[in-house]
């Protein structure tokens, strides 16, 4: 997630893609290189493209609810199920993008999906006045997730659906206007065309109900940033070595575990002022810990494997260095096991032991894979 004051936004000019298939060998010529490559498919595969590919299928459940509930509003019926319905796609799909953050390289920065679908805090007043534009709204009415993918950060993605949906962790009251219906459809078309795009810069395609939701030839990026990494050293790939590939996993999960120590759980920790409200994580939904979860578990997932038998970069630090896999794992699981034990982080997160406790886990987990494994891979 990005705080919308302190977004870095991220660019990266990417060679451009010579055609070659996964079936092609690489010119490895050593038994680091050979061992790295095996962690390559698995890694873009089963956990990269699952968890794009699961979030964007989420993503078109949760439009669908909220389609139902504009139909609702429009119609004067009652919709009380079908907001507790829509609360619980937004959780879901929430999920799996809290499981991606350890890989918000590539695609998500290069094109600003991550600023783009996770930016807070909402800018309320100009939410305010967009709804009560009767021009502005009719444009949304008509070409939803289009014009409200051009507006600001702070009017778009999770946290403005998160908005509309939640009042203090429980579904919103039925009493959304029109304009709120309609603006929330909007909201989560553009947060579904994101995620599929997402799922498409990673795999080269998505499935046709996928593309529905885009207009598929001219949204794609037309790139496929898995071929780069399960190809590295190749032409083509931006990758000049499976030692560079895997230093860039390492490198996203050192990332996520720096923001989730000093930004997401530091700043509601440590603020004295009446700001602390916007540094929290997910404040309407009372999501938040389980976020901070999900971040590490996206850790476990880049470093270990997703699937059981998966090769993993856990298995190359194992070969070469057993001890420190052996720290590295169990610092993910007790960092879980700290932040499952917080309770009321929305209400109680200033100065609270249990927030301290799983802020020191997690930054013993950071410098492990900043200082220790990213060394070992550059031996």
């Amino acid at each position: 997630m990005k705080k919308l004051f302190n977004i870095v936004l991220m660019t990266a000019a990417v060679a451009a893609m010579v055609s070659c298939g996964n079936s092609g060998t690489n010119n490895v010529t050593t038994e680091k290189e050979a061992d790295l490559q095996k962690v390559m498919a698995p890694y873009v595969n089963n956990t990269v493209i699952a968890t794009y590919s699961s979030m964007a299928t989420q993503g078109l459940i949760l439009l669908e609810k909220c389609e139902a509930i504009e139909d609702a509003v429009k119609d004067g019926d009652d919709y009380t199920q079908l907001m507790k319905e829509a609360c619980d796609a937004w959780k879901a799909m929430r999920e799996y993008w809290e499981k991606s953050e350890a890989f918000l390289y590539g695609p998500a920065a290069n094109h600003n999906i991550d600023p783009h679908i996770d930016s807070w805090p909402l800018e309320y007043n100009a939410m305010n006045d967009l709804l009560n534009d009767a021009n502005r709204m009719a444009a949304i009415e008509e070409q939803g997730g289009s014009y409200v993918g051009l507006l600001g950060f702070g009017l778009k993605g999770f946290h403005a659906a998160e908005y509309l949906l939640f009042d203090n962790g429980q579904p919103h009251a039925t009493n959304l206007t029109k304009a709120e219906a309609i603006y929330l459809v909007g909201i989560v078309e553009d947060l579904a065309q994101q995620a599929v795009l997402l799922e498409d810069c990673w795999a080269g395609t998505v499935s046709e109900a996928k593309k529905e939701v885009l207009d598929y030839e001219e949204d794609s990026y037309g790139e496929n940033y898995g071929e780069y990494m399960i190809n590295a050293g190749k032409a083509g790939s931006i990758f000049v070595s499976y030692q560079d590939a895997a230093e860039e996993i390492i490198s996203g999960c050192v990332d996520i575990a720096g923001e989730v120590a000093s930004l997401k759980m530091g700043n509601p920790y440590l603020s004295s002022n009446e700001e602390e409200r916007e540094y929290i994580e997910s404040p309407y939904s009372h999501n938040s810990t389980k976020d901070f979860a999900d971040n590490i578990r996206s850790i476990r997932n880049a470093y270990c494997g997703s699937q059981a038998g998966d090769a993993s970069i856990s298995d190359f630090v194992k070969k070469h260095d057993a001890d420190l896999d052996a720290k590295v794992r169990a610092a993910i699981e007790e960092s879980i096991a700290k932040i499952n034990a917080i309770q009321n982080f929305e209400t109680q997160a200033k100065g609270n032991s249990d927030v301290k406790a799983a802020i020191d886990k997690v930054s013993e987990l950071e410098q492990l894979l900043n200082n220790e494994v990213l060394a070992l891979l550059a031996k």
